[in-house]
C-alpha cells in the first residue's frame, strides 16, 4: 500500500479524499528563511505560515506530504529564551499595497494563549508519521520549555483557577474586546485587558500534556511521563468543573468583570466545543451533551449548517472592525473547520448518522471544487470585501483537513494509537452511512507506513468480513446494527475473545489481535 484512498461505493463519500487533497496541495507554501528551506501549509486568507493552521492541516497533509519536519523545526529554532513560540513567520508583504518589504518577519500576537500547545501537536503528528525517535527526542526540551512558559507566565496562567487564561477574544481568535478603548482590532495586552478562561485553550493544553507524556514514555522517561499524565488529570477536572455549564462549554469565564449589551453570553456556543471533545478533555457525558446542543440548534437555525464560529454572535463591530458583523468570520460565520470536528465527535460518541450528515453536507458544499474558511449563514462564502484578511481564496485547508480527519478517523475509523500504525484502533462505521462494502487504505507520506482493510457486511448472514493489511496490533471497535450483539469473532479462522459494548444507543464489538502483513476477520452477530 502506498496511497490513501477510500472507496465505499457512495460517490459523495469517495469524492472527498481526492478533493480535499487538491485543496490542501494548493495551500503549500515554501520559504527560504535566512538560509533555511521550509515547506508548510497555510490558510488561504494569509500568505504567512501560522503554527495553528499548519499543525491542524498536518492531520490531512500527513497522508501524502513528505516534509512534515521543516516548519516545526523552524518554530523550535526561533523559540525564545522564555519559552514562547512565534505565531507565524513570512517573507511575503502582508498588508499590500501599504507594506512592500519582503523581509523575514516573525510575529507573536500578545493576546494569544494557544500557540504552544499547537507546536506540541505538530511535533507529535510529524513524529507519528515519520517514526523518527531521534528527531522527536531533540525537541523534548523545546516542548517542556514551552509548557513551563504557559504554566508560569502572568499573561498565560491564572494562579487562582490553575488554568490557562487569555484576553476576551472570540474563542481562539487573535483580537480582543476593549470596550472601544482601541480604534481597530486590538492584539495587545494592557492593564485594562478583560482576562478570562477560554475552554479551547485548556482542552488544547490538556491534549498537549497527554501527548508529551506519551512521547516521554516512549523515550523511557517514566518520571516525566507520569508527571504530565498526573498533571493533565487534575487540570482536566478543574477545566470541566469551571467551564462546562451543563449543555456546553461556556465561551469565556470572566476573571475581570465585563458586560456586553445585546448578547446573552450564557447561550453563546463557540467553535472550540467540538475540538474539546476530540482533544479528550470532555468526558463522554459532556461530549454527548455538546453534540445534542449542536443537533438541537441545527434543527432551529436559519443557517445552512450548525458549524457556528459562535452562536449567538456579538453585536456588529464591537471588536473594532465594521466588517465583523453577526454572521461574518469569527462572529457567527459558518466554518467547515467546526463541521469537521463536530462530525468526528459525533461519530466517536454514538451519534454516527449525525456525523455522516456533516460529511455529506460538506461534500455538497464543495461540489464546485471551492471551499472557504467561513461562510455567511445563507451560504454566501467569504470574500476579500467581507474579510478582515488580505485574501479569501477558495482552497481552505483548515476546514477541509478537519473534514478529512473526521472521514478517516471517524467514519473509516483508522486511528493510529502509537506511531507508523504499529497500534491501531480500527472502528469501521460504514453502516451509519448505509454502506455494506468499503475499501480503505491509509499511508503516511514521509515513511510509507500503512494500514488498510476491505469491509463487507452481509445482513442476511449476519456477518462482517474484514481483510486487514498492516503490521502491528489492531484494537477492533466495530459498529454493529442497532439492537444486535456479536456472538463470535474469528481471526484467520480462529475464535478469539471479544466484548460487546455500547456508546449511547450504538452497539459495538471490541477485540484485539496482531497483524503480520495481513489477516482475515469474521464477526458474527445476532
Amino acid at each position: 500500500m502506498s496511497d490513501t484512498t477510500i472507496l465505499s461505493g457512495d460517490s459523495r463519500i469517495d469524492a472527498l479524499v481526492p478533493r480535499i487533497r487538491g485543496f490542501l496541495q494548493n495551500d503549500v507554501t515554501e520559504y527560504n528563511m535566512l538560509g533555511t528551506r521550509i515547506r508548510a501549509y497555510r490558510t488561504p486568507d494569509a500568505p504567512s505560515i501560522w503554527i495553528r493552521d499548519h499543525s491542524d492541516m498536518m492531520r490531512g497533509a500527513k497522508y501524502w506530504e513528505t516534509d512534515l519536519k521543516s516548519a516545526i523545526d523552524h518554530f523550535a529554532e526561533t523559540q525564545t529564551a522564555r519559552g514562547w513560540i512565534f505565531d507565524y513567520f513570512t517573507m511575503t508583504p502582508e498588508k499590500v499595497p501599504c507594506e512592500k518589504e519582503n523581509w523575514a518577519k516573525y510575529v507573536r500576537v500578545p493576546v494569544e494563549a494557544d500557540v504552544e500547545y499547537r507546536f506540541i501537536k505538530g511535533v507529535h503528528l510529524a513524529w507519528q508519521a515519520t517514526g523518527d525517535d531521534r528527531w522527536m527526542k531533540g525537541l523534548i526540551p523545546h516542548m517542556e520549555k514551552a509548557l513551563e512558559y504557559i504554566l508560569t507566565d502572568e499573561w498565560r496562567w491564572d494562579k487562582r483557577t490553575k488554568l490557562v487564561k487569555r484576553a476576551y477574544t472570540i474563542d481562539t481568535w487573535d483580537f480582543d474586546y476593549t470596550a472601544r478603548r482601541h480604534p481597530w482590532l486590538n492584539f495587545q495586552v494592557s492593564d485594562k485587558t478583560f482576562w478570562g478562561i477560554m475552554h479551547g485553550d485548556n482542552s488544547g493544553y490538556y491534549e498537549a500534556f497527554m501527548l508529551l507524556s506519551k512521547m516521554q514514555d516512549h523515550l523511557g522517561n517514566r518520571s516525566r511521563a507520569r508527571h504530565w499524565r498526573t498533571f493533565a488529570e487534575s487540570f482536566r477536572k478543574r477545566a470541566n468543573k469551571l467551564c462546562f455549564n451543563g449543555r456546553f462549554y461556556t465561551h469565556h469565564v470572566h476573571l475581570v468583570p465585563v458586560k456586553i449589551e445585546g448578547v446573552d453570553e450564557s447561550e453563546q456556543l463557540s467553535l472550540s466545543n467540538p475540538m474539546d471533545i476530540n482533544r479528550g478533555m470532555a468526558t463522554h457525558e459532556i461530549a454527548s451533551a455538546i453534540i445534542r446542543e449542536y443537533r438541537r440548534r441545527g434543527e432551529t437555525t436559519k443557517a445552512f449548517a450548525e458549524w457556528f464560529s459562535i452562536d449567538p454572535p456579538f453585536p456588529d463591530g464591537i471588536y473594532g472592525d465594521d466588517k465583523i458583523i453577526g454572521g461574518a468570520y469569527c462572529n457567527g460565520g459558518i466554518m467547515p473547520l467546526v463541521g469537521g470536528e463536530l462530525a468526528l465527535a459525533a461519530l466517536e460518541h454514538g451519534f454516527e448518522e449525525y456525523g455522516v450528515q456533516q460529511l455529506l453536507k460538506y461534500e455538497e458544499l464543495t461540489r464546485n471544487n471551492e471551499t472557504y474558511l467561513w461562510y455567511f449563514p445563507n451560504g454566501k462564502p467569504a470574500s476579500r470585501e467581507t474579510s478582515t484578511s488580505p485574501d479569501a481564496s477558495p482552497t481552505d485547508g483548515w476546514g477541509s483537513s478537519a473534514m478529512l480527519y473526521a472521514l478517516i478517523e471517524g467514519l473509516a475509523g483508522v486511528v493510529d494509537l502509537d506511531i507508523l500504525y504499529r497500534r491501531v484502533r480500527l472502528s469501521p462505521r460504514w453502516i451509519a452511512a448505509g454502506r455494506n462494502e468499503a475499501r480503505v487504505s491509509c499511508a503516511y507520506g514521509p515513511s510509507g507506513a500503512s494500514v488498510g482493510y476491505t469491509y463487507e457486511h452481509r445482513p442476511g448472514q449476519r456477518t462482517f468480513d474484514l481483510e486487514i493489511s498492516g503490521q502491528g496490533t489492531i484494537h477492533l471497535h466495530l459498529l454493529l446494527p442497532q439492537a444486535s450483539k456479536a456472538t463470535s469473532v474469528q481471526v484467520n479462522g480462529r475464535k478469539i475473545t471479544f466484548t460487546n459494548s455500547r456508546v449511547e444507543t450504538s452497539r459495538y464489538v471490541d477485540a484485539s489481535f496482531s497483524v503480520r502483513k495481513s489477516c482475515g476477520v469474521r464477526v458474527q452477530y445476532s
